[in-house]
């Protein structure tokens, strides 16, 4: 079945299906500027749905599943549907909040193979503001807690102009707590649809004097956290960092060019939203629905609509891809080993 992953990136229609992300709850308990989905009301996928989508992991080879939301863990039976696919040898990942992880740690390492919480501050303070909570502490000893427990944990930053001048800060205090690696991404500033209806995006994209002050930030930073870059502690090269950050602000206002970036998720993987619909990932739009009754996911996953998004997007036709802010690439040889 491995190999059979190869045949993906030979056409617009998938022989396996490695990575499967399911949006199991669209309801959150953070209250982030940048994501409306908290706003909506809350919806919970049907157990029925997720038992539909593991009695495929043999058909489609699915090695690793990605609960996700929404805040995943407000879905009251996600451990439950962590063991339905964990159970049939699934590699499965969680990305949270990390607001329930203290609580909840117990279930966590009964079913989570890996763990990515979202941090995005280096000070209560600057947590605050960004995820409308005071929970900066909490995240933190979930963190801790977690890790003792044996789970690996990676965190994850969304860049913006709130938190830019905290880039060094936030390793150091994930790392602190715990976390095995960091990991950074910039705000997405283009997409309107992609976290909820949007409306003042662009209001947490940096201006171009922030965008000189993060070039020199980015520098220092390479400087003063070598060894954690060289141990792979910080997931992205000092280089890639330039590029995924400093390039991406800076190109809206033309003082550096952004070449779009490299992937070809659509062509391993799909999202699942709480009610079946299908997306080729997080930013292009649906192209189908599944329900427990009335169709199967490998044949979903390979309509004519869904071919014709993976054809459009590897022809550069897809205008969510040029400027996107979460790029995943693999190889004919990491997608084997995946």
């Amino acid at each position: 079945m491995r190999f059979k992953r190869l045949l993906n990136l030979a056409g617009d229609r998938l022989a396996a299906l490695p990575l499967l992300i399911m949006y199991i709850t669209d309801g959150c308990n953070s209250r982030c500027g940048m994501c409306d989905i908290w706003k909506q009301p809350r919806r919970n996928m049907p157990l029925s749905l997720a038992q539909s989508l593991a009695g495929e992991v043999g058909d489609l080879g699915i090695g690793w599943v990605l609960l996700s939301g929404g805040e995943a863990m407000q879905h009251p039976d996600w451990p439950a549907i962590a063991h339905m696919f964990r159970r049939q040898g699934v590699r499965v990942l969680l990305l949270t909040n990390g607001l329930m992880l203290r609580r909840q740690a117990a279930d966590v390492a009964a079913c989570i193979d890996e763990l990515i919480v979202s941090l995005d501050g280096g000070t209560p303070v600057t947590y605050a503001a960004i995820r409308g909570v005071d929970a900066y502490d909490l995240v933190l000893e979930g963190i801790a807690t977690c890790k003792a427990a044996g789970v690996r944990v990676t965190t994850r930053t969304t860049v913006q102009r709130l938190n830019y001048r905290e880039i060094p800060q936030i390793a150091d205090v994930a790392l602190s707590a715990g976390a095995a690696m960091v990991s950074y991404l910039a705000v997405d500033t283009t997409n309107p649809f992609a976290f909820g209806d949007r409306h003042s995006i662009a209001d947490d994209a940096l201006t171009s004097e922030q965008c000189a002050e993060l070039a020199v930030i980015l520098d220092d930073f390479a400087v003063s956290h070598a060894d954690a870059f060289r141990a792979g502690r910080i997931a992205e090269s000092p280089q890639k960092l330039r590029r995924i950050l400093y390039d991406y602000f800076s190109s809206a206002h033309h003082a550096a060019p952004y070449v779009a970036p490299q992937c070809n998720a659509p062509h391993f993987s799909t999202v699942v939203e709480v009610d079946g619909t299908l997306r080729p990932c997080y930013f292009l739009p649906a192209y189908g629905r599944l329900t427990p009754t009335s169709s199967h996911l490998k044949s979903a996953i390979n309509t004519n609509a869904a071919a014709a998004l993976r054809k459009a997007y590897q022809q550069g036709k897809r205008a969510e891809c040029a400027r996107c802010v979460c790029p995943l690439y693999k190889s004919p040889r990491a997608l084997v080993s995946m």
